[in-house]
């Protein structure tokens, strides 16, 4: 659940109490936008920016498990080979099985992150999606009248603590709705001109079952 001082924070900058709000993201990747529209927006990030401690944290893991690695694959070459093709079996099995499961699994209509329509709404927010905050999550911001997304400005390892974020980007209830397909944990934003952005990647928390039964009603 988010923590006080974010409701706190919450009040200060929208001013007036949140309907509801929950941390969510983008629910997949931002694909790459065509050359010239890139380029006309300004060339803005399409991925998030990461924390330096992040950094810290993959170099500690790299110094811990290289070595781990290489003294696995030592013992390989010092394995006797009937170990080794018993061993390259069993390591070949689940991926076999999971390479089955994957080709039977037929794409969702709800798979893609937008439209695909650039110069629609949609397509213009993800241009300066992580302009405008280079963290992958947004707090969701609902009132009787607007839909806000609220982030901090700078890198930040724990965003959802953060208490510095401030509305990146807002619209009121006659540009854009909120429509979740029954029974799921994602929800689309879409737009008047038909455009529609595809968020996910929620808290689980209350402030997450609260939010999805708010839009649902």
């Amino acid at each position: 659940m988010a923590t006080r001082k974010v409701h706190r924070r919450a009040r200060k900058i929208l001013g007036e109490e949140p309907s509801t709000l929950v941390w969510c993201g983008l629910r997949k990747e931002i694909p790459r936008p065509p050359r010239d529209v890139h380029r006309a927006a300004g060339r803005e990030r399409l991925k998030p920016g990461r924390h330096w401690l992040y950094y810290v944290g993959l170099v500690l893991a790299a110094v811990i498990v290289i070595p781990w690695f290489l003294i696995d694959k030592l013992d390989d070459l010092l394995a006797a080979p009937g170990r080794r093709q018993a061993r390259g079996r069993r390591d070949r099995e689940p991926t076999a099985q999971r390479a089955d499961g994957d080709r039977r699994r037929l794409p969702e209509p709800s798979d893609g992150v937008f439209d695909g329509d650039w110069e629609l709404t949609a397509g213009r927010l993800l241009l300066r999606w992580y302009g405008q905050s280079p963290n992958l999550r947004r707090l969701l911001l609902l009132t009787p009248d607007r839909i806000c997304f609220a982030a901090s400005r700078g890198r930040r390892l724990s965003p959802t603590k953060a208490d510095d974020f401030d509305i990146v980007t807002e619209y009121a209830h006659d540009e854009a709705r909120i429509h979740r397909e029954p029974g799921q944990r994602h929800f689309f934003l879409r737009f008047t001109d038909g455009s529609w952005l595809n968020l996910g990647r929620l808290a689980d928390s209350e402030d997450a079952d609260h939010f999805l039964k708010t839009i649902s009603s």
